[in-house]
């Protein structure tokens, strides 16, 4: 499949999945069960991505350095430091435990 192939098609795809999000009635986004599940969502796909990407490599479970790096992310945003912060403390931890263990 040529690559313009499937940048069409994922452009077709994002443009059809907007347009079902426009035709759902106003009266069914007004439900306070999808009010909830739509603040919910955003959250549980993005720890799910983040639980992905630390523990995976391939299709094996490993626990490494960027295990480390989200401990240290997790307890700087316990401490309440800013963002930019938290992201440091997570590079910095995990070049540093590779650093460490070669």
């Amino acid at each position: 499949m040529s690559v313009w192939i499937a940048i069409a098609a994922t452009a077709v795809g994002c443009y059809l999945v907007k347009l079902a999000g426009l035709l759902v009635p106003a009266g069914t986004l007004e439900r306070p069960l999808v009010q909830r599940l739509s603040g919910l969502l955003p959250v549980a796909l993005l720890a799910a991505l983040t639980a992905q990407q630390t523990f995976s490599s391939g299709s094996a479970l490993v626990i490494d350095a960027r295990a480390a790096g989200l401990v240290a992310a997790a307890i700087a945003l316990v401490l309440r430091a800013p963002f930019l912060v938290v992201v440091a403390a997570a590079v910095l931890v995990t070049a540093g435990v590779r650093a460490i263990g070669g």
